[in-house]
């Protein structure tokens, strides 16, 4: 297996007449933690769905864990774990028959005891036989978080983390989440809070109307904003508007 967890070369989406991502080239290691930055309409929904094999690319080349992502979109997602930003479990399903579900889908045998992990760790033991149309969308967000992480996949998308979320269960996540790669997993996660961004994250990429205007360590990204990546973020933008 390759340590590229993530790469694309010149990776373009045009709708249109709309290059909603343009000619994007992007590396991600196995053990990293990557922020994936940007304003509202950037890129970034568009991007995360073709990494995932959810959309294809119009031009361009994307690989995850080694696959090319056009030609094999299923057997990415067989490989890699999703928390998408708005929070979809089936309304008909409880939260624990939602995870049984999974884990039958991803052939994983005996899995009571990772189920019954997360329904502890984040706290919501006692929706777990609630309809998921009845759920809060906090809860909702943990049971995605729960079906992203339950076949501890080498790599995870999470679009918005911790949005929906109090801050105790935040903590743990956060803790989860640097823990998980520090074991060599890799996480991908985007989001508006560049606070979560700067806590979690290894390396930062800011994306710009489909382009990507900077790409680096965080050390290196805030090294003129003294450490500050907010400042970084509004120069960088202000710069490529």
């Amino acid at each position: 297996m390759t340590d590229k967890m993530i790469t694309t070369e010149h990776l373009t989406k045009q709708f249109g007449n709309l290059k909603a991502i343009d000619s994007i080239s992007i590396e991600i290691k196995k053990g990293e933690i990557f922020g994936f930055l940007g304003p509202n309409g950037a890129g970034k929904t568009t991007t995360i769905n073709i990494l995932t094999g959810q959309m294809k690319a119009t031009d361009g080349i994307a690989k995850i864990l080694g696959i090319d992502v056009n030609k094999h979109p299923v057997k990415v997602r067989e490989n890699i774990g999703i928390v998408p930003e708005q929070e979809n479990p089936p309304s008909f399903l409880t939260p624990v028959e939602y995870l049984e579900f999974i884990s039958k889908i991803r052939h994983l045998k005996e899995n009571k005891k990772d189920i019954d992990f997360w329904f502890d760790f984040l706290e919501f033991n006692e929706h777990k036989n609630t309809l998921c149309k009845d759920l809060s969308r906090g809860t909702k967000q943990k049971l995605m978080i729960a079906q992203a992480f339950i076949h501890n996949p080498q790599l995870v998308f999470i679009d918005e983390p911790l949005i929906n979320l109090d801050p105790m269960i935040q903590k743990k996540i956060k803790t989860y989440i640097i823990n998980y790669a520090k074991k060599g997993n890799s996480i991908f996660i985007s989001t508006h809070v560049l606070e979560i961004a700067q806590e979690l994250c290894d390396k930062i990429c800011i994306i710009n109307r489909g382009k990507i205007i900077a790409c680096d360590s965080l050390k290196n990204l805030t090294k003129e904003s003294k450490g500050n990546l907010e400042t970084a973020f509004i120069s960088l933008v202000e710069k490529n508007k």
